[in-house]
């Protein structure tokens, strides 16, 4: 058995994941820069008192320096270590204790030689301690140095500026630096280990917390009946959740609005349809109680089967006219719209109406440019729309005159450009009894019909043209035709013409890019051509 690969669909985001990830991704990243940053403040901290300490070594040696005049002239420095300054060299029990002192020439007077002489280093301002980090035979010391005040040295006399003097050093190993540093850290990091946790224990509750108005809606909408379109209380819900509820609304009155209109529809519908049928059962029935009584008179009978028929073709006309309205509603025919010249429409559907129209002796015509032009010769009467829902419009346009126009009348379809190219005109008039103007808007609902007419139809035409007009931005305008009478029509008739009733649509002509300039028309109708197809 063939086996078919369903495509993969777009794996769904969870709203509370996707902020507890950007509530916690900045914490975890943060929290590994708190530990460099608590380490650094550590080794401050803790490098404070040790510091100190050497400060006072340092200064308590250099106290114990000496400079005095040579025998031969130069002067020299003497060191002497005074029991007091020896106290504070004494063993330490987790660090070692190193120092030197180097005289005016940077001769080892005492200590240790193995400590780096700060050579690279500016000589500092005499008496002030400085730090460094060094290391002696790998080992890592903190170092604090500093240059010893001449005090008394003749050649400071001579020239008024006091040369470089002694230097001393006093230098420990990091072994309590680094186990306070550590205790430091300890007790900062620690607490975090327990901290960290119960931070993202709080911020999953209080997502949770914030994010229960949400399940809430959630549920109250779950719990509605299918036939509950009422608006949603946005009281009930958070500040920010209040947009989305407010377009839910307007969603749920659309969807109320819709589906009241579709219940109004169906329910005409229905009604509409009960009138044909009922017609179909009664003539049904008395054909049969004739037949079954033993009355089967020719005439009856065939009286009976032309109800019938006339009955069928209503409702087989309700029937077309509601998948007419159907296909009207259609939103998916904007998808699949093309070019489409409107005058060979036209023709073609006014053509189809030939035999109806002489069967009622009504002057069926067309005016509007010559159909047999090449291809692309018309470019200001191209539309772009539907050509099937363009035919339905014609149709029922040239239906509905057909059906209110008393024989000897005229009908006439009339297709037209804009001077300017804007847009493209359609109109269909006749010299029928007209519309009043308190119902020229009503006619384009569903299943209305004219008051004081005897004309059976099912009230959707002009409903479907409304319908199909809307869907290619066409204007539709409805007016009284006043024809002027034309002698030999209404004698021969009799019928009396009336104002008459003229559609005009105006559709969006399609502009081709590029297109050579056309030569200057007439104004509408000067030019048009007219053919009565049906006299």
């Amino acid at each position: 058995m063939p086996t078919f690969d369903l495509p993969r669909s777009k794996e769904q985001r969870s709203l509370f994941g996707e902020i507890l990830d950007w509530m916690l991704a900045p914490l975890l990243l943060l929290w590994p820069m708190s530990v460099l940053l608590t380490w650094l403040v550590a080794q401050n901290i803790a490098n404070r008192p040790f510091d100190s300490r050497l400060d006072e070594t340092a200064r308590a040696l250099a106290q114990q320096i000496a400079v005095q005049a040579g025998p031969d002239g130069p002067a020299q420095a003497r060191f002497t270590l005074s029991p007091g300054a020896g106290g504070l060299l004494g063993a330490d029990q987790t660090d070692e204790v190193y120092y030197q002192v180097l005289g005016l020439r940077g001769e080892l007077l005492s200590g240790d030689a193995a400590l780096p002489v700060p050579v690279d280093l500016e000589p500092g301002k005499p008496g002030k301690v400085q730090f460094r980090d060094d290391a002696i035979d790998g080992t890592p010391v903190r170092v604090a140095y500093l240059w010893v005040q001449r005090k008394g040295d003749p050649a400071a006399a001579d020239t008024g500026v006091a040369p470089p003097g002694p230097v001393v050093q006093v230098a420990e190993t990091l072994g309590k630096r680094q186990h306070l540093a550590t205790e430091i850290i300890k007790g900062v990091i620690l607490p975090q280990f327990v901290i960290l946790p119960l931070a993202v224990l709080l911020v999953w509750f209080a997502l949770s917390r914030g994010l229960a108005p949400l399940n809430a809606l959630q549920r109250r909408i779950r719990g509605r009946e299918s036939h509950d379109l009422s608006p949603i209380d946005e009281r009930e819900v958070p500040e920010e959740v209040s947009p989305l509820v407010r377009a839910i609304n307007d969603l749920l009155a659309r969807l109320d609005k819709s589906m009241s209109a579709q219940k109004h529809f169906l329910a005409d519908a229905a009604h509409q349809l009960k009138t044909p049928l009922a017609g179909l059962r009664t003539q049904a029935e008395l054909a049969q109680r004739d037949i079954d009584a033993g009355r089967g008179d020719p005439r009856e009978l065939r009286k009976s089967l032309q109800q019938i028929a006339r009955s069928s073709q209503n409702a087989a006309h309700m029937v077309n006219q509601l998948l007419a309205m159907a296909r009207a509603e259609d939103t998916g025919h904007s998808a699949r719209r093309q070019l489409v010249d409107l005058a060979p429409l036209a023709t073609e559907t006014v053509q189809d109406f030939v035999p109806r129209a002489l069967a009622k002796r009504i002057d069926l015509g067309y005016e509007g440019p010559d159909t047999g032009d090449a291809p692309g010769a018309r470019p200001e009467l191209r539309v772009e729309g539907h050509p099937l829902l363009l035919r339905e419009l014609i149709r029922n346009l040239v239906d509905n005159a057909l059906q209110y126009t008393p024989a000897g009348g005229t009908v006439t379809v009339r297709v037209m450009d804009d001077p300017f190219g804007q847009v493209v005109v359609l109109q269909v008039e006749d010299s029928g009894p007209g519309i009043p103007h308190t119902e020229r808007e009503q006619v384009f609902q569903p299943f209305y019909r004219t008051l004081g007419t005897e004309v059976d139809g099912s009230g959707l035409g002009l409903a479907i043209v409304r319908e199909i007009a809307t869907q290619h931005d066409a204007q539709v305008t409805l007016e009284d035709a006043n024809l002027r009478h034309r002698p030999g029509l209404s004698e021969q008739a009799g019928a009396a013409f009336g104002p008459g009733a003229r559609f005009t649509l105006r559709f969006p002509a399609h502009v081709v890019p590029d297109a050579p300039a056309a030569s200057p028309r007439p104004a509408p109708g000067a030019t048009s051509i007219e053919r009565p197809l049906a006299t």
